[in-house]
């Protein structure tokens, strides 16, 4: 007997099979998904959509198109957060005013 899953239970499933995805080769190629699930586990939060966001306005990492679907190098994508970091602070007053 077939049994079938919900949206919910499959993109959880997805996402846990995701999860530790980090890659150690620094020339992967990610899909959206998978770089922003791999920039989350490597500690720089960063949802698809913002990613998305980026890819249309500008400011995001560089990526490569295979058809119509943008593929992120791992190297790029983590040289780009990690790029984002500000220099370290000892107190709240060294933060400038918006």
């Amino acid at each position: 007997m077939l049994t079938f899953r919900n949206d919910a239970q499959s993109c959880t499933m997805r996402i846990q099979q995701m999860a530790n995805q980090i890659p150690l080769d620094p020339d992967s190629l990610l899909t959206r998904d998978q770089t922003a699930v791999a920039l989350t586990e490597a500690g720089f939060p960063v949802r698809s959509a913002t990613l998305a966001t980026k890819a249309c306005r500008g400011g995001g990492p560089d990526f490569k198109l295979f058809g119509t679907r943008p593929l992120y190098r791992w190297g790029d994508a983590l040289a780009w957060a990690q790029a984002k970091l500000t220099a370290p602070r000892r107190k709240a007053d060294q933060c400038e005013a918006a």
